[in-house]
C-alpha cells in the first residue's frame, strides 16, 4: 500500500509567489531565461543559472555548491521560508482551457518504490540517474516533483475537499495563462486522514520524472550506507505530486526521420507494405484518429498504416502499443534506427499542430518523412507498468507539466 508524508516545505514568501516559479530549466531558450531573470532576478531560476562567463569555467561539484550557496542565501533573506511543521500541500492548477489538476504534494516512499508499489513505465539512463543523485547530494534540496498517478478514489476526493475548507492559508497566483493555487494543509487530523486514505491504495504510477525518482532513490540507498544518524530520515522519501488518472493529459508524441535510409519512396512504400496495410488519405492534412493507426506523411502525401493482422501479437500489453509497432516493425529494420535515444536521424514532436508542423518540414526537404500516432491512453500506461515492460523512449508527453521552486523539499 501507498506510503505518503507530510514535510516542512521551503516555499516563496507571498511578495514572491506571482514571479518565483519557474518551468523546467532545460524548456527555455538563453533569451528566455535571460528576460526572465530580468523581470524577476528572485525567481527559482536565479538559483540554478550560471552566467555565461562561469559555466566552462567551474566543475560540477563547484557549480552544484554555487547553486547550494544561491539557494541559503535567499532563505537567509527571508524571500524562501522554511514552513515551522510538516504539512501536506494541495495545489491546483487551472488551465486556459478550463482543465482542472488538483492533487497533494508530499514525500512518496522510496521503499515504495524499490517494492514496485510505485509502478515505472520507462526506462532510465544510468548517466542521468547518476548526475542528479550526485546533484541532489551535493545541494541538499529538491524543487522539482516527480508526477505519480491513482486510480480515482472517492475518499481521497473527500479528503482533499475537507482539508481545502479547513487549511488557514490559501494562496493564488497566475503565470502563463494558468491559475495557480496551494493550500497549506497543517492541521493532524487532515494529515492523518489523507496519509491513511493513500495508504489504502496499491499502487502509484509515475506518469512523469522517472529519473528524478530514481535518482533520489540512488542518492537515499547512499546515504543510508553511510549515515549513523537515524535522526533525519528526509532522504527515505521524495517530492512527489500525486493527482487521480482521469485529470491525465496525454498527447501523441510523434516522429521525424532526416533521410530514407538509402531508399527512393517507392522502395520505401514497397517495404512498409510487406508488413502494413497502407491507405492513401485525400486529404491535405491527416492525423492517427485511433488506436493502431500510424498516419505517415512521405512526398506530399498522407497515409495510414495499419500492422497486418498475421503478423499482430497481442499477447504482451508493450507489443500492442503504437510507439512499439513503429520501432519494431519500421524504424528500426527498414529505416534502419536501432537506437531512438541516439540516432540523429529521429526527432520528436508533440501537440494539436503537430502534424502540420511535420507536413511543413518534410515539404521544405528539413526532414524525410514523419509519423504521427494516436496519444496513449492511461489504461495502457497502467497495464504497461504492471506488466514491467518499458516503453520505448518518448512515447508520451503528459499533462500537467510541473513548475520547480512551488514547495521546496530539502534533506
Amino acid at each position: 500500500m501507498a506510503e505518503i508524508v507530510p514535510f516542512k516545505a521551503i516555499r516563496p514568501c507571498k511578495e514572491q509567489l506571482q514571479n518565483f516559479s519557474s518551468k523546467s530549466y532545460k524548456s527555455y531558450s538563453l533569451n528566455e531565461i535571460q528576460s526572465t531573470l530580468k523581470r524577476n532576478p528572485l525567481s527559482f531560476l536565479s538559483i540554478i543559472h550560471l552566467k555565461k562567463s562561469l559555466k566552462g569555467s567551474l566543475k560540477k561539484s563547484e557549480r552544484y555548491q554555487l547553486v547550494k550557496n544561491k539557494f541559503r542565501d535567499l532563505i537567509d533573506k527571508k524571500i524562501l521560508i522554511k514552513d515551522p511543521s510538516p504539512a501536506f500541500y494541495i495545489y491546483e492548477t487551472r488551465q486556459a482551457d478550463n482543465h482542472l489538476f488538483c492533487g497533494v504534494i508530499a514525500g512518496a516512499s522510496v521503499e515504495d518504490y524499490n517494492n514496485n508499489v510505485i509502478k515505472k513505465h520507462e526506462a532510465t539512463i544510468a548517466k542521468r540517474e547518476n548526475t542528479f543523485k550526485n546533484y541532489l547530494k551535493a545541494v541538499r534540496f529538491n524543487a522539482a516533483p516527480v508526477l505519480l498517478t491513482f486510480a480515482d478514489n472517492q475518499t481521497i476526493n473527500k479528503g482533499i475537499q475537507t482539508a481545502k475548507n479547513n487549511a488557514k492559508e490559501i494562496n493564488e497566483w497566475t503565470t502563463e495563462n494558468e491559475t495557480h493555487k496551494i493550500w497549506h494543509i497543517d492541521k493532524n487530523n487532515d494529515i492523518e486522514i489523507l496519509a491513511k486514505a493513500f495508504a489504502s491504495i496499491p499502487k502509484l504510477y509515475i506518469a512523469d520524472g522517472h529519473h528524478r525518482s530514481a535518482s533520489s532513490v540512488l542518492l537515499a540507498k547512499e546515504i543510508g550506507a553511510n549515515s549513523t544518524s537515524k535522526l533525519n530520515k528526509a532522504h527515505t522519501h521524495f517530492l512527489s505530486y500525486l493527482i487521480p488518472e482521469s485529470q491525465l493529459k496525454i498527447y501523441d508524441y510523434n516522429r521525424l526521420i532526416k533521410n530514407l535510409n538509402g531508399l527512393t519512396v517507392d522502395q520505401l512504400l514497397y517495404k512498409i507494405n510487406l508488413v502494413f496495410e497502407i491507405e492513401k488519405k485525400e486529404t491535405n492534412l491527416h492525423f492517427s484518429t485511433r488506436k493502431n493507426e500510424i498516419c505517415m506523411y512521405l512526398s506530399g502525401n498522407f497515409y495510414s498504416l495499419y500492422l497486418r493482422k498475421t503478423i499482430e501479437d497481442k499477447t504482451t500489453a508493450i507489443n500492442q502499443l503504437d510507439t512499439q509497432i513503429l520501432q519494431t516493425y519500421l524504424l528500426e529494420p527498414i529505416l534502419g534506427i536501432e537506437n531512438v535515444r541516439t540516432d540523429k536521424r529521429i526527432s520528436y514532436i508533440y501537440g494539436k499542430d503537430s502534424m502540420k508542423q511535420i507536413k511543413t518540414a518534410v515539404d521544405c526537404g528539413e526532414q524525410a518523412v514523419g509519423f504521427g500516432l494516436f496519444p496513449i491512453q492511461t489504461n495502457e500506461l497502467k497495464a504497461i507498468a504492471d506488466s514491467g515492460a518499458v516503453m520505448p523512449p518518448k512515447s508520451t508527453y503528459i499533462y500537467p507539466k510541473l513548475r520547480s521552486g512551488i514547495t521546496i523539499y530539502d534533506f
